[in-house]
């Protein structure tokens, strides 16, 4: 026997505007039922578990000790200032000058997560190999 995640739970001070940040940001629907004020709210990823916020009352105070890592369908740097104008804000710049990398930023509560190279990133610095 194996457990299976059912969720990743995210601990903020508005569960609903997080889960609408992180909705944007996937490109994936919140809960059906969701609404604003709710303590609870879900984002429907298309595979695998969901995202889960739990309102609670006190505010993230250190750095992460789990964060997702994004890996963008467009180039790395185009979803970079997507997530920026949606709110998130540059935590770390770990891109490097030959295309490697990763960028590190927090979401609008301050959970870092970081954007890798898409595959197409990655496959045009094969190719110059």
């Amino acid at each position: 026997m194996v457990s299976v995640v059912q969720n990743v739970a995210v601990d903020c001070v508005d569960a609903y505007e997080l889960a609408r940040f992180w909705s944007e940001a996937l490109g994936c629907p919140l809960h059906p039922e969701s609404k604003p004020g709710d303590l609870e709210t879900e984002v429907m990823l298309a595979e695998g578990p969901l995202l889960y916020f739990n309102q609670v009352p006190e505010p993230k105070t250190v750095k992460n000790r789990i964060h997702l890592c994004l890996r963008p369908e467009t180039s790395r740097e185009e979803e970079v200032e997507r997530l920026l104008d949606l709110g998130a804000t540059l935590v770390a710049d770990r891109r490097e000058p030959d295309g490697a990398g990763w960028a590190v930023l927090a979401d609008p509560e301050g959970n870092e997560f970081c954007v890798l190279r898409s595959e197409a990133d990655r496959a045009a610095m094969s190719s110059r190999s």
